[in-house]
């Protein structure tokens, strides 16, 4: 089995305060969110090896968004995402 059919999957955007590294300014952003929430049981058709698998699945979120452009009007520049974590285990 894939590890994907151990989990949910559906997108999510959340707010998160960002410097641009080019005008040094803040300002808030909507950042993307894969957010994988681990199924309440598994599928009839898995093994052992897919069940021990399935007790050690967390759920997480994965960030989609690697760049964002700045806000600023006289800037209007992309910049990357580096100071955000790129995944997050929830529970």
């Amino acid at each position: 089995m894939d590890e994907r059919e151990f989990f949910d999957e559906r997108p999510e955007k959340k707010p998160a305060t960002l410097n641009c590294p080019h005008c040094h300014q803040s300002a808030d952003y909507e950042v993307t969110w894969l957010v994988r929430t681990k199924k309440r049981q598994l599928s009839g058709r898995a093994d052992d090896r897919d069940r021990a698998k399935f007790a050690k699945a967390r759920s997480y979120m994965l960030r989609k968004d690697d760049v964002m452009g700045c806000k600023n009007m006289r800037c209007r520049k992309r910049f990357e995402i580096s100071g955000l974590q790129s995944v997050v285990f929830t529970e």
